[in-house]
């Protein structure tokens, strides 16, 4: 017999999402109420339009949400007549169990290092679109772009994103900007190791790469902050979720 969550704690946990982030907030929200036992093991998750009316998302984005906790081996899902999805808590792909794995302290240590980057990264983007790069500086800045998109595999795609952060942190001509930069990537790629590789994130995330660049290029500091924080508010959602 199935674990029957309490009706009431899904209306205080799960809230309407809001802003551009939909994907990562839904994965957040569903995923932190599995750990946390609204829905308890073993529990079936209310229907496809009832989640997407709860959230205020597309059934769509509802859907993409689901599969990346599949992937992370929260829930189970069963087509057909009496099918539906159930939570069972099981990690089946190595990213799942290595975030099994981790223990309290290290993911207290990665949220302080979450905290530290949405206060880095907005401000090395700010810096570098100050400096208006021309020349081989600009020229750099759009290869680490392009690098991005032609990634195909995961490892490819995690060392280009890198290397564009990186490169936007240079054009900010801090040398602490630059250490700091380098040590939150350094510590992100370790948690993105712990989570499934998520295609609908990766589009997204690419997305939020190119509006950043021609923020940069076009010396927009304002908007080149913006952006940063929206990318760091919503890698930094989908990681809170998977790795709990």
């Amino acid at each position: 017999m199935t674990a029957s969550p309490d009706q009431r704690l899904p209306e205080a946990v799960l809230r309407p999402v809001r802003g551009h982030h939909a994907f990562e907030a839904c994965v957040e929200q569903l995923a932190t109420a599995i750990r946390l036992g609204v829905y308890p093991l073993g529990s079936a998750l209310p229907s496809e339009r009832e989640l997407a009316a709860r959230l205020a998302v597309s059934r769509a984005t509802l859907r993409e949400a689901m599969a990346a906790l599949r992937e992370a081996g929260l829930v189970e899902t069963t087509r057909g007549r009496g099918g539906g999805t159930v939570v069972t808590l099981k990690p089946r792909t190595p990213g799942g169990r290595a975030a099994a794995r981790v223990s309290p302290a290290q993911r207290q240590d990665w949220l302080d290092a979450l905290d530290f980057r949405r206060v880095v990264e907005p401000g090395a983007a700010y810096l570098a679109a100050g400096t208006a790069p021309t020349g081989v500086r600009r020229e750099q800045l759009e290869q680490a772009l392009a690098d991005v998109a032609a990634a195909r595999k995961p490892a490819q795609h995690r060392q280009a994103d890198s290397r564009l952060h990186l490169t936007v942190a240079s054009l900010a001509e801090s040398r602490r900007v630059i250490e700091a930069v380098t040590e939150v990537q350094a510590t992100l790629h370790e948690m993105l190791l712990a989570i499934p590789v998520l295609g609908t994130n990766i589009a997204h995330s690419d997305r939020q790469h190119a509006a950043l660049v021609r923020a940069v290029l076009a010396g927009d500091a304002g908007r080149a902050r913006s952006v940063m924080e929206e990318h760091c508010d919503d890698t930094a959602a989908l990681l809170r979720g998977l790795i709990g």
